[in-house]
């Protein structure tokens, strides 16, 4: 099948990105896993009831010694077109904690998949805090 997604893995600067596969004589296409992480990172802390995605304390004590982690606390696990997505996330007082879990869950694979073609297989989500 030509049309079928070809991916591989390429080390890039100690960052892992992954090749897209396409039409080789128009160039290649590479994602790092990083932007795969943000981009579950923006879906997550944009769904109603999520005050703060990754570690809330890790994240302060990072940022106070000038490191900013962008993928705030996800991980990301591509292999061939499957990617499998952990994250932990902060729950507002009031709020379902399944419910939004779900939500979280739903909105994830569907960013993921929609703006990197890939298959995402599972979304795992933490909740470790409620704020109150």
């Amino acid at each position: 099948m030509a049309s079928k997604t070809l991916i591989s893995k390429v080390k890039s600067q100690e960052k892992t990105t992954t090749k897209l596969g396409g039409d080789p004589s128009k160039g290649e296409i590479l994602i790092a896993d990083d932007v795969v992480a943000m981009i579950a990172a923006l879906a997550a802390g944009e769904t109603d009831g999520v005050s703060n995605v990754g570690n809330t304390y890790t994240s302060e004590i990072m940022s106070r010694v000038g490191v900013h982690d962008k993928t705030k606390g996800v991980k990301v696990d591509i292999k061939e077109n499957i990617v499998k997505i952990s994250l932990s996330i902060t729950i507002m007082n009031g709020y379902s904690i399944p419910d939004i879990s779900q939500q979280v869950q739903k909105k994830i694979k569907t960013s993921v998949e929609n703006m990197t073609g890939m298959t995402v297989k599972s979304v795992n989500v933490r909740v470790i805090d409620v704020e109150v």
